[in-house]
């Protein structure tokens, strides 16, 4: 079956709002942070692990699986539930962002049947279109599949963004004419940069398509500034409709979460819980910590005293530190496990506080704490 969102509460004083999504593999709450398994795993994390954290749907991306173990490979597997054992619901990127980022040699030719680009792995010359996107997505079997779109830099004129809007739409059209999976949902993704009048125009003629949920994307492509990013979902917000889910790409900073769901996002992922775990770093509520620093060689106590994960139950950040300066994995598996439930905790709390009408008192209690180290 196609996945259903369920509106449950519409928070008083924002546009925050509470709901579930309906998927073959459960029920899932939103809002909600999906940790992101790029190569059908989330990094140190077995999926056991992964269900342990509260999670709902995970990532996987098509570019990267496509590249290997390649896409009938996992197929043959029977879908990448059974391939990598989750059985939780799974969204797969359309391999656009990569194409864009990782591409070797940045070199890539854009044309209206494609892209024409490197491989990140051996510089192999590869095409891919939305039609090969979608395909691609229907053999992983995901529950959620998202549309090929072009991902522009932040720096990008008006007019090539423009152009880019265009580009993205009739992709968006080809992608779903080709999707085939029945049981799979697929998304359709709304650009435009900062501008008012593109995220308007982008919004409503992705939505005329109709298609199962609607993300925001082009907000995590090259160094956005906060305030292009909350415009962005302010500008895009208002034309998508209230009874499908809606998910902001790329998205992981506490704070920017909080802020996206106030705008009415249900849905972020990000690869940040992981990535700063492996170079040290842990959230905290009072704002990130670098557990190498030598303060913390003699801290026996958890990264959080209050946080109910594996790692704040079981390990002080004097081990942790000298796992990691030891460069031991199991330091930077213990400090993701900490990061991914930090987000998904987050998420748990602005249900609750939607469901109260006080998040914006949430927001500015979070904010102060979060900050405080940064103002001293």
């Amino acid at each position: 079956m196609k996945i259903k969102y369920e509106l449950i509460h519409e928070e008083k004083h924002t546009k925050a709002r509470r709901g579930m999504i309906h998927t073959n593999y459960g029920t899932v709450q939103t809002p909600m942070f999906m940790p992101v398994g790029t190569l059908a795993t989330v990094k140190t994390l077995s999926p056991e692990e992964v269900k342990e954290v509260g999670s709902g749907v995970i990532l996987s991306n098509t570019y990267h699986l496509w590249l290997r173990p390649g896409e009938d490979i996992v197929s043959k597997a029977g879908g990448l539930h059974r391939f990598m054992n989750y059985d939780g619901p799974i969204l797969t990127d359309s391999g656009g962002f990569q194409v864009f980022s990782l591409a070797k040699n940045k070199k890539k030719d854009i044309e209206e049947e494609g892209v024409h680009f490197k491989s990140h792995l051996d510089g192999k010359r590869l095409f891919l279109t939305p039609e090969k996107s979608i395909e691609i997505q229907n053999k992983l079997d995901s529950d959620i599949a998202m549309s090929f779109d072009e991902c522009p830099p932040a720096s990008a004129s008006y007019e090539y963004l423009k152009n880019s809007v265009e580009r993205t739409l009739r992709w968006a059209k080809r992608g779903k004419e080709a999707h085939k999976n029945e049981n799979q949902s697929l998304f359709g993704i709304v650009q435009g940069g900062a501008y008012e009048d593109l995220r308007k125009y982008s919004a409503i003629e992705t939505v005329k398509m109709d298609f199962d949920g609607y993300s925001i994307g082009g907000v995590a492509n090259d160094h956005e500034s906060k305030e292009d990013m909350y415009k962005a979902i302010d500008y895009s917000i208002p034309y998508l409709p209230t009874d499908k889910p809606r998910y902001l790409m790329g998205i992981g900073e506490p704070i920017d979460i909080i802020e996206g769901v106030i705008r009415g996002v249900d849905m972020f992922d990000c690869v940040l819980p992981t990535r700063i775990a492996r170079h040290g770093n842990a959230f905290t509520r009072y704002g990130k910590i670098n557990i190498k620093n030598a303060k913390y060689k003699e801290d026996f106590t958890p990264i959080e005293e209050k946080c109910d994960c594996y790692a704040c139950k079981h390990y002080t950040k004097a081990y942790i530190r000298h796992l990691i300066t030891s460069n031991e994995t199991f330091g930077a598996r213990l400090l993701s496990i900490h990061n991914i439930r930090f987000l998904i905790k987050l998420t748990e709390e602005l249900r609750e506080a939607i469901e109260n009408d006080n998040i914006l008192e949430y927001r500015k209690d979070f904010i102060e704490k979060y900050t405080k180290n940064e103002k001293k």
